[in-house]
């Protein structure tokens, strides 16, 4: 019971002294590596780590805690991420962009008043559960959940029919979502989402943008928490661009016809230049981008190993190979265990 008012005592010194304390605990294994607390303003740049996002760098101890603190932040939430580098120091900066395969981020709300940990979770998993004095910290967590059973409803039923019910099912169940959390913060995580252009949600967000006035309200909201932040200037301008890329679909002159046109031209040649870029990849640069698990389950389903046999020989569950093998059907693109044996023919 002491712990419990210690704690407390803690949280409200720091939120009284306008500081703030993350810390948590990873595998022991870490011992020495960096790990770094990083500001994402730009919504457009949460898939991965950027290095001029940092704003504080901590290393791991012996025993796999690390914490970071200080009065640095924003007084209002803003969006953050932890970023554990798995990679030795002598390899550079280019693993910020995602090449080194051992390193683990998460994304998290916060503010400078805030006491947050990150615990270990089921199966010693690091960086996935957050405990934390505010109660949005762990929103965007929740919303990766739902994007990975909308992901799981397209895998089931690929067909044309299925995939338009499916959108107009999950763009209200995000948005609702989003919407019920009242932090704007977590609606502009989903939006990024549904509007990116390389996902298969943009074409629908396009029609949705032009009748569903959900998004003109999300403009408001932001208008009216985040009135100067950049985030704010920049999602009214893109929605605003947006309406008009959408308007294109009636086009009512032949100049918008050439602009069309044009605009399906590089469309065309930055898919075509894409399908030869990802034709190129070999077996190796398509493991490589895999943890080290899921390059283990590959290699099972390759030798026709059943699903309890994979589970049995890395001692999980059943249910947790399965999620593991919906994961690498969405990295590697593919639906079937056919594909796979195909994409890593020798």
């Amino acid at each position: 019971m002491w712990f419990f008012f210690l704690f407390l005592f803690l949280a409200q010194a720091h939120v009284l002294l306008g500081q703030y304390h993350f810390s948590g605990q990873v595998s022991a294994e870490n011992n020495g590596n960096s790990i770094y607390l990083s500001l994402v303003e730009d919504y457009r740049k949460s898939g991965r780590v950027y290095l001029d996002q940092i704003v504080q760098k901590s290393e791991v101890d012996s025993l796999g805690h690390f914490s970071f603190e200080g009065n640095n932040l924003n007084d209002q939430n803003r969006i953050y991420r932890i970023h554990l580098d798995g990679c030795s120091d002598n390899t550079g900066n280019n693993h910020f962009l995602g090449r080194c395969n051992n390193s683990k981020s998460v994304l998290f709300i916060a503010n400078n008043t805030d006491t947050l940990e990150f615990p270990t979770s089921f199966e010693d998993q690091s960086l996935c559960t957050i405990t934390s004095t505010n109660p949005k910290s762990g929103l965007l967590l929740e919303v990766a959940g739902l994007k990975e059973h909308m992901a799981y409803d397209f895998a089931h039923y690929p067909s044309e029919a299925n995939k338009k019910l499916n959108l107009d099912k999950w763009f209200k169940t995000l948005h609702s979502f989003g919407k019920e959390t009242g932090e704007p913060l977590a609606e502009l995580y989903i939006y990024d989402f549904l509007s990116d252009k390389r996902n298969e949600t943009f074409k629908f967000y396009l029609e949705d943008l032009t009748t569903n006035d959900y998004y003109e309200g999300l403009s408001e909201r932001l208008a009216n928490t985040h009135p100067n932040a950049e985030f704010t200037k920049q999602y009214q301008a893109e929605i605003a661009t947006d309406k008009e890329l959408a308007s294109f679909s009636r086009p009512k002159s032949s100049k918008w016809n050439r602009t069309i046109i044009a605009l399906l031209a590089v469309s065309i040649l930055g898919n075509v230049l894409f399908l030869i870029r990802k034709k190129k990849k070999s077996s190796s640069e398509l493991l490589e981008k895999l943890t080290p698990q899921e390059q283990k389950i590959v290699n099972l389903i390759l030798e026709n190993k059943t699903n309890k046999e994979i589970a049995s020989e890395l001692f999980v569950s059943v249910s947790t190979i399965k999620t593991h093998i919906n994961n690498l059907y969405k990295k590697l693109g593919i639906t079937s265990r056919e594909e796979m044996a195909l994409r890593f023919k020798k």
